[in-house]
């Protein structure tokens, strides 16, 4: 085992296209907000299968949201040897701050080939031009009393809370071989590179039964939780609140997937200067992905006919990009049409 990353390298990764090089800079906060109308674009964030390889994040562009095309030959943007402590990450998922112009993205810690529960760390990365990150690693076990039953930290992501004016990250973990996985949260530090505190659970349906793959989009006044239920129905159902902590969530009684295969990691956007959002999800075991469009984030209908894609993703997620970062990115990594 590498030793834990517990406070931000010093250096901040840019994969060149050979593959083999870095750029080193200092990354700072920005301050100017960004207006949905200057967005020309999505950017992709995935990985795309179970060997450590491909456990390894890696970008693809769309102009419309409904076609995708992968940069820089799809090959990885980062190298998940130099950040990850088991050499491998999953589930990459990436938010833009509320100043517009800083991104922070939250990995898994993990390498399938050693098994479903064996990480315990989770890795945080920030950037202010999608292109170099610094990062830092948080193995929860190591660092936190009371996790020595600890077996998994599982697809972490990150939303702002306007009611603490804080990042919040949030993961699913399980604790013991016969209990479920629960949501839990932890707020990040100004520098977005630990943890103000051990962390508190976030949610855990009603059932007391597993929940995974949580993924908030606050709209309306409302924190909208898409997640993934296992051993009671196995799909998507989402909950909802008015405070991320106050323990108080109302859930679904439907299943949100429009399909009968198995599926995890989805993820919703809006669409640029559109009242229509986008949920999707990956069929994992089908070996695809679906798209579903919705006007209200309650009522789903499939647009798979409408989606395009020259590479297979596994649990990623969407953001909405301007033309000068689609350009920056193209001209870093290149575009396969």
């Amino acid at each position: 085992m590498r030793k834990n990353f517990r406070k931000v390298a010093q250096f901040s990764l840019a994969l060149l296209a050979a593959g083999s090089m870095f750029t080193m800079v200092q990354c700072t906060e920005a301050n100017a907000k960004v207006s949905e109308k200057e967005f020309d674009g999505y950017l992709f964030s995935y990985f795309t299968g179970n060997h450590i390889s491909e456990e390894a994040v890696r970008y693809a562009i769309s102009e419309d949201g409904y076609n995708y095309y992968h940069l820089n030959d799809n090959k990885p943007v980062i190298d998940s040897k130099v950040i990850a402590l088991t050499g491998g990450v999953r589930d990459p998922h990436i938010l833009r701050a509320e100043d517009g112009k800083t991104f922070y993205m939250v990995l898994t810690d993990m390498v399938s080939d050693n098994g479903w529960s064996s990480n315990r760390a989770l890795i945080m990365l920030k950037s202010t031009d999608l292109i170099n990150w610094t990062y830092s690693n948080i193995n929860m076990q190591k660092k936190y009393e009371g996790q020595e039953r600890l077996q998994r930290v599982w697809a972490p992501q990150t939303v702002f809370d306007h009611e603490a004016q804080k990042y919040m990250v949030y993961w699913s973990m399980k604790h013991g071989d016969h209990q479920p996985d629960i949501i839990y949260y932890a707020y990040a530090n100004a520098d977005f590179t630990d943890f103000e505190e051990a962390p508190k659970v976030l949610f855990t349906p009603t059932d007391g039964r597993s929940c995974i793959d949580g993924d908030i989009i606050f709209e309306n006044g409302l924190y909208h939780m898409f997640y993934k239920t296992e051993g009671h129905g196995n799909g998507i159902r989402k909950a909802t609140t008015k405070s991320l902590t106050s323990g108080k969530w109302t859930e679904s009684e439907d299943y949100k997937q429009q399909t009968h295969h198995a599926v995890e990691g989805s993820g919703v956007f809006k669409l640029n200067n559109s009242d229509k959002y986008i949920l999707m999800y990956d069929m994992y075991m089908a070996g695809s992905y679906q798209f579903c469009e919705t006007a209200d984030l309650d009522n789903f209908k499939v647009i798979d006919h409408e989606i395009s894609m020259n590479f297979h993703p596994r649990h990623g997620t969407i953001i909405p990009i301007t033309t000068k970062e689609k350009k920056a990115l193209i001209e870093k990594y290149g575009i396969s049409k």
